[in-house]
């Protein structure tokens, strides 16, 4: 397939949503029957816009239009008229029952092809004529497998060769919880109209969707609770930072306490710190297995050791820091739960439970309700961690990241950072952090360890939980992704590129030269 998209900078606006299909249909209602904008105004504006980013994106050749019933179609055919009155060579192959001459097309006579009047062959060689195809066959309200008159032409546009851009969703996925039942379209681009929706996030959905910009059409902004899901967009990250005073210090600026690496297990502790110190914690104690303090002091000769079996020490570190990080190498022994123990009935610093402190918590050595009524917790389990935590079996049904986030911090009461593809941040309240920078890159041991310092880090200079575990992703993604290593990224390489995260400005405010984009994101890799 053809790739004519320019280089991509991250999202432009500071909040965006992320909206579900029936969160958008409410949207909408709102919107038209609240506050009196015109339905057709909307579909107008939609079509406009997506019209707008394909001619920016596939300025030359035919575009074939790929039409369905309901609103989804309505803006194609918006989309549609607009470029043939730019000059645009426009078709359209209508896939469902609409009025024709349909009103939308203000009387310009484009060349119409009902699918079930031509033969699938003819059918397959004008899709395969056109520069760019769009589908406007489903929308955001459709349940379930598309029926066999769509799920043909979609298998048609697949098979077209050519690059596809979706109305709103790429038709055939789930915009609630990002599952394919069926045929689905492989988009290279999704124009999501006024906010990108929370399924096309998702995998599998997420792969299908590909570049991904959110445009702006007219619609009035979200009132309190009606949206529950928001991404970690860069503007938004970086306005979530402390700033130093210019007469601050070390301890003014964040103190950390990583509590793990037993014996033989170093390296993850090591990582950890690493990632608090930069991350900007000013002082970093390593509380440890004896055995392990010259790795620790060579490999950080900027990090205090805190002897794990000194009892006495273990706590004037904890007295002495303003948050704990507890579970890199922590191991599951003996060991590992009198530390857990110790922090447990230590002061109440604000925590962060990785790996086998969250490991611990699940075989039901700690108590984990009981640590989290005694401060603010964030917990960052990936998938196998989350199955234990939540007692879930490994077969069990797909994974609904958002739901899962959402009831383990209602059960916990705490943030939760759901680690994977892409990882989320739940509150106890219910509301959600989808992260934007993650990609396959970061698929290597050592980044979870990496992520937790520099959450722990965050945490310590009193960000709270949540937002530490949402700002944490976009700066650990985005040195990786500044780093441009690709598979053979390190958490080296992510740790190297961690200033730069923290000190670059916000990207252009118009990367795709429109001013109705809200939001551009790369596809999936």
């Amino acid at each position: 397939m053809m790739d004519v998209c320019p280089p991509l900078r991250p999202y432009v606006r500071g909040t965006v949503a992320a909206l579900t299909g029936s969160e958008a249909a409410a949207w909408d209602r709102r919107a038209i029957e609240d506050l009196g904008v015109p339905e057709r105004v909307l579909m107008e504006s939609a079509g406009r816009a997506a019209a707008s980013v394909i001619q920016r994106l596939y300025p030359d050749g035919a575009v074939i239009g790929v039409v369905g019933a309901g609103n989804n179609g309505g803006d194609a055919l918006v989309a549609l008229r607009t470029l043939a009155a730019w000059g645009r060579d426009v078709r359209a192959v209508l896939v469902a029952d609409r009025p024709m001459p349909d009103p939308l097309l203000n009387g310009w006579p484009l060349r119409v092809i009902v699918d079930q009047e031509i033969e699938p062959d003819a059918r397959a060689r004008l899709l395969a004529e056109g520069a760019v195809i769009v589908d406007g066959v489903l929308g955001t309200g459709v349940r379930g497998a598309p029926r066999e008159r769509q799920a043909t032409v979609i298998r048609e546009m697949n098979g077209a060769g050519r690059p596809v851009v979706a109305m709103d969703v790429p038709s055939g996925i789930d915009p609630e919880t990002g599952a394919v039942p069926g045929e689905a379209v492989h988009a290279h681009v999704t124009v999501a109209f006024g906010a990108p929706k929370l399924g096309s996030l998702f995998h599998p959905a997420r792969a299908l969707a590909g570049r991904i910009v959110a445009v702006e059409i007219g619609f009035p902004p979200l009132e309190e609770g009606e949206g529950g899901a928001f991404l970690t967009s860069p503007a938004w990250a970086r306005a979530q930072l402390p700033v130093r005073m210019s007469d601050t210090h070390k301890n003014a600026v964040g103190r950390v306490a990583v509590v793990g690496g037993g014996v033989g297990m170093a390296g993850a502790v090591v990582l950890a710190a690493r990632g608090a110190l930069r991350a900007g914690a000013g002082i970093v104690r390593v509380v440890t297995a004896p055995e392990n303090r010259e790795i620790v002091q060579s490999a950080l000769p900027e990090a205090i050791h805190v002897d794990g079996s000194d009892h006495a020490a273990v706590r004037a570190a904890l007295e002495a820091s303003d948050a704990v990080v507890v579970g890199p190498g922590l191991g599951t022994d003996e060991a590992a739960g009198r530390w857990l123990d110790a922090v447990a009935d230590g002061p109440p610093l604000p925590a962060l439970l990785d790996a086998d402190a969250l490991n611990l918590a699940a075989s039901g050595a700690f108590d984990l309700v009981a640590f989290t009524g005694t401060r603010p917790v964030l917990l960052t389990p990936h998938p196998g961690e989350m199955r234990r935590l939540m007692d879930r079996d490994a077969v069990d049904a797909p994974d609904d990241r958002a739901g899962l986030a959402r009831e383990a911090a209602r059960r916990f009461g705490c943030a939760v950072l759901y680690k994977g593809a892409p990882s989320v941040v739940a509150d106890e309240a219910g509301s959600l952090r989808v992260d934007t920078q993650g990609s396959s890159d970061l698929a290597s041991a050592g980044m979870g360890d990496t992520l937790t310092g520099v959450c722990g880090a965050l945490i310590a200079t009193g960000i709270d939980p949540a937002t530490a575990g949402a700002v944490g992703l976009y700066l650990s993604g985005r040195a990786a992704r500044l780093a441009a290593k690709g598979t053979g990224l390190t958490p080296s390489d992510v740790l190297d590129r961690l200033p730069d995260a923290l000190a670059e400005q916000s990207p252009p405010a118009d990367t795709l030269g429109l001013p109705c984009v809200l939001f551009d994101a790369d596809p999936a890799r």
